[in-house]
């Protein structure tokens, strides 16, 4: 038996990955920042912050025969515990970005260029945006004295906690659209070409890497071969929720994603066509492209859960700012449902506040 510990693991890779790595045997351990219980003997959640060097050094003690990472760190942080990590595990499983690779309409391999390597905007270097900073900290583990990680680089990935459109998570475009409002997107963007894979597909690929020697000190996109234009995907997402898109120029669209750090939106899945190569990890996992959802199949299953559905929360601020645009209302039960959330948090800190004056 082999304990394997996910870091961060209960977004939408995680709630497949826990369960592949229990079918293949593994005792699996997520850390979480709320609290969660499990009913499966061989999973189980441990309330912390792993950011925190005091928690993470305790948690470590219990030595994991491998760390499955999904936090998002920066530069100089992830510099500075990367060897304690490396150090406590007999395998390291990174877990990067697609989104470090630059511009290209030709299949990207694990070879391909990264943004940070083609790069020549000095203004741009300078900051330590998404893409930049996952192409950093592959050069950390690359640079380092140890030999036992693995990097992998998920696409665009659905899952039943997450589905995308452009630069909009689900409590924009899924809870408008089930409400039928419409969306605005960037006309130039429609032809735009994407991937996207399912969350269950990264899971199996992942798991089968697990204390694979062969994977060590390797970097595998993982993923599907399966492209489509934002256009197409738009018709998908009309068939299954009854998305209704507005065509709109960018700076429209920057309105509503915000453009306040110019440089945080680098390398966006929006401006660079994304046709992935997976031969590799294909190979590695004795799988093939027969094996993976394809992706109408994947988001039908996926928006057929109606618990899923109900658990979307609106995200009020983006929701509003599209509705000025589009010249649409925000649904009534959203707007009283936010100002109670508001009202809640304030008495919440109130209360708060006043404790630690007290005690």
């Amino acid at each position: 038996m082999s304990k394997v510990l996910l870091l961060g693991g209960t977004g939408a890779i995680g709630v497949y990955l826990a369960p592949e790595l229990i079918k293949s045997g593994h005792d699996v351990f997520i850390t979480s920042r709320s609290s969660k219980k499990s009913n499966i003997d061989k999973l189980s959640y441990i309330r912390g912050d792993a950011r925190n060097n005091l928690f993470l050094s305790k948690l470590l003690e219990n030595k994991y025969d491998s760390i499955i990472d999904f936090m998002t760190y920066g530069t100089d942080e992830f510099r500075e515990r990367h060897e304690f990590l490396l150090s406590n595990t007999t395998h390291y499983i990174f877990i990067s970005s697609c989104a470090v690779f630059s511009e290209s309409c030709e299949p990207i391999t694990e070879t391909s260029p990264r943004l940070l390597d083609v790069l020549d905007d000095p203004v741009c270097l300078a900051t330590d945006s998404y893409a930049l900073a996952k192409a950093r900290h592959e050069n950390i583990l690359r640079e380092s004295q140890y030999n036992n990680w693995s990097i992998v680089r998920p696409t665009i990935t659905y899952s039943k906690t997450r589905f995308d459109f452009g630069n909009f998570g689900e409590s924009v475009f899924v809870v408008l659209s089930l409400h039928n409002r419409p969306i605005i997107f960037p006309q130039e963007m429609l032809l735009k070409q994407t991937t996207m894979t399912w969350g269950g597909d990264v899971a199996k690929m992942i798991v089968k890497l697990v204390l694979n020697r062969s994977a060590f000190c390797e970097d595998f996109n993982v993923c599907t071969t399966e492209y489509h234009s934002w256009s197409e995907v738009a018709d998908y997402y009309k068939k299954l929720i009854g998305l209704n898109i507005v065509p709109t120029d960018f700076q429209n669209y920057l309105k509503i994603i915000g453009s306040k750090d110019k440089y945080r939106k680098l390398n966006t899945r929006l401006q660079n066509n994304r046709i992935m190569d997976n031969s590799k990890i294909l190979k590695a996992t004795n799988m093939s492209q027969e094996d993976l959802m394809n992706l109408f199949d994947g988001l039908s299953l996926e928006l057929s859960n109606k618990k899923t559905l109900k658990s979307i929360k609106m995200n009020y601020i983006l929701c509003v700012k599209m509705s000025k645009i589009t010249n649409t209302s925000v649904p009534i039960k959203f707007f009283i449902i936010h100002n109670i959330s508001i009202f809640r948090t304030r008495i919440i800190n109130f209360v708060c506040r006043i404790f630690r004056k007290i005690f």
